[in-house]
């Protein structure tokens, strides 16, 4: 029997700790053995929210974006463990910055073929900035026709 081609050679996977986040890195997980592809899990701190929940808290913005790094990286290991226990090689990153600039300069830099991403965050400080947020990250990140891309709600 002749063997399929794989059409991904590599998967990124924006996490934000919504459900639709982590239900969109099941699938990605899913995916990748599928193809037998390399995986990426990405977790995005917009520097907006940091100094917006700085703000509202009386925290100092370097703590609060420790705080979230911490939860990002908790994220990001679930997601890893799943990848893991499926016999898949993943990396895992933090960035800082506007989530879909730098969800699609990462997927340029690493020659990603498949983004799967969450459609809407709803976790953590994606509430805050909702109305900015809801759709528009992964509409923006759909606008990018060269990469392919699942998006889940």
């Amino acid at each position: 029997m002749a063997e399929i081609q794989a059409l991904f050679h590599h998967i990124l996977a924006p996490t934000d700790g919504s459900q639709s986040s982590v239900t969109a890195g099941r699938l990605a997980v899913q995916l990748t053995a599928l193809h037998k592809a390399h995986i990426t899990f990405v977790y995005v701190i917009e520097d907006a929210v940091v100094r917006e929940l700085a703000g509202v808290s009386g925290r100092v913005a370097k703590r609060v974006q420790s705080e979230l790094e911490l939860s990002g990286r908790r994220h990001l290991d679930y997601l890893s463990r799943l990848a893991s226990e499926a016999d898949l090689t993943s990396s895992q990153l933090i960035r800082h910055g506007v989530p879909y600039r730098e969800i699609t300069r990462l997927a340029r830099e690493q020659e990603v073929d498949l983004i799967v991403v969450g459609q809407v965050g709803s976790r953590g400080p994606r509430r805050i900035r909702n109305w900015r947020l809801a759709g528009k990250g992964s509409a923006h990140i759909h606008r990018r026709p060269s990469i392919h891309q699942v998006t889940i709600r």
